[in-house]
């Protein structure tokens, strides 16, 4: 690709244009088409698929641009944070899927970036870059959840191996993960400083997962258990007991993306589309055209206004990352509006749907209607993941506005 300068963006977002014109797979432009659901996160299960969305991912990453703003050493695509925007401009203007989505682009990959060795950025960041490798994130336990320092499964230095075990809990997609980024402790004596952050290869063997299944019947969380497992000395990152500033880090990031997340559907709400012309479809309309109910018709529009805006804020603070070397203490803001609006579009949407959002399986309602339904008490986790709303208020107490601790 051309080298553009600052001032030559128009000729950069041409070529962009006309690169994803050319090379976007046929069959994802309808956008009813149906591809595998996991092929999207990658991973070695989808190695030398046919699926499209596999070859959209494949001639993306080839680009680099699965992680554009990483350096090109590392597999990424060298973009400036000004080049990013324009690509993210024109794969929203065109409504390209996303080619892939990954814990290690979003969370592992820019922490690597800012604390792992060299050897360490060239062996992980070009597979995650190519979506080879699928990360899950060992963090929550049964007796850490808020207070995650006090996180117990063990890390023994055995010379020339790592010694692990422990138990992690709420652990996404571990079942179907290649790797794991995960808290240990390498120190008993200490709390926050006696935490560190190792990387394990899913297939080591101690190593066992088991699915949770959540009260809307999705089973997207694990339990995971290290028994004696061996790791290699090199699998640390960063300092041994330094683990926490990683950790803290890493938290930034990931509240940042899910964020991100919300809005459309899924985790807000589970039935995609305008709340606003779907609760006109199963609530009428009054003789101006506009949803029957008032007191219904003014809060989902206050929710649309809070969404609106809080995608302009989002975009401010994706921009002010980018120069300032990455997230701050205010992605917690961000995830706690986030959580809390999703909830509340659940919330109207399941009023919105009255009787036929009742329904969880069998004839009577259609699918979006189901899944609707599902969404709705898939979004009571919103407030939970990623860091309670409690804890991000609390961060944002201390970190953002500096209020004192109560005495």
């Amino acid at each position: 690709m051309a080298d553009f300068g600052a001032g030559d963006q128009d000729a950069f977002r041409g070529e962009v244009k006309a690169w994803l014109d050319a090379n976007y797979p046929a069959a994802l432009r309808d956008p009813k088409a149906e591809t595998d659901p996991e092929a999207v996160w990658g991973g070695r299960a989808f190695a030398g698929s046919d699926d499209p969305q596999i070859a959209w991912m494949n001639a993306m990453a080839q680009k680099g641009w699965t992680a554009p703003t990483w350096p090109a050493a590392y597999g990424g695509g060298g973009l400036s944070p000004a080049q990013a925007r324009v690509l993210d401009q024109e794969l929203a203007a065109g409504r390209y899927r996303a080619p892939l989505a990954s814990f290690g682009v979003w969370m592992l990959g820019p922490v690597l970036l800012e604390y792992g060795t060299e050897a360490q950025k060239q062996e992980y960041l070009p597979k995650i870059v190519r979506g080879e490798i699928r990360w899950c994130q060992g963090y929550s336990e049964p007796g850490a959840g808020s207070d995650l320092a006090s996180l117990q499964t063990r890390c023994e230095d055995k010379g020339d191996h790592w010694l692990i075990n422990g138990q992690k809990i709420w652990t996404s997609y571990a079942n179907k993960a290649d790797w794991c980024f995960c808290l240990v402790r390498t120190d008993t004596t200490k709390k926050h400083e006696g935490v560190s952050f190792v990387l394990i290869d899913m297939t080591t063997p101690g190593v066992e997962t088991r699915p949770i299944q959540l009260i809307s019947g999705e089973s997207p969380f694990c339990e995971t258990f290290f028994t004696d497992v061996k790791i290699p000395k090199d699998a640390l990152v960063g300092k041994v007991n330094g683990g926490w500033e990683i950790a803290k880090r890493l938290l930034q990031y990931e509240r940042q993306n899910i964020s991100g997340g919300f809005g459309g559907g899924g985790g807000a709400g589970g039935m995609a589309g305008d709340l606003a012309q779907i609760a006109k479809r199963y609530v009428g309309t009054d003789g101006e055209g506009a949803l029957a109910d008032p007191d219904l018709r003014t809060r989902i529009t206050r929710n649309k206004m809070d969404f609106d805006c809080f995608y302009k804020t989002i975009a401010r603070v994706a921009a002010e990352a980018k120069a300032s070397n990455g997230p701050s203490a205010t992605t917690s803001i961000i995830k706690y509006a986030a959580a809390t609006f999703a909830q509340e579009r659940s919330e109207l949407m399941v009023e919105a749907l009255g009787a036929q959002a009742l329904g969880w399986e069998g004839e009577g309602f259609s699918p979006d209607e189901l899944t609707a339904t599902h969404g709705w008490l898939r979004s009571k986790g919103n407030s939970i993941e990623g860091g309670t709303s409690e804890v991000n208020l609390n961060v944002v107490a201390k970190r953002v506005l500096g209020l004192p601790d109560p005495k």
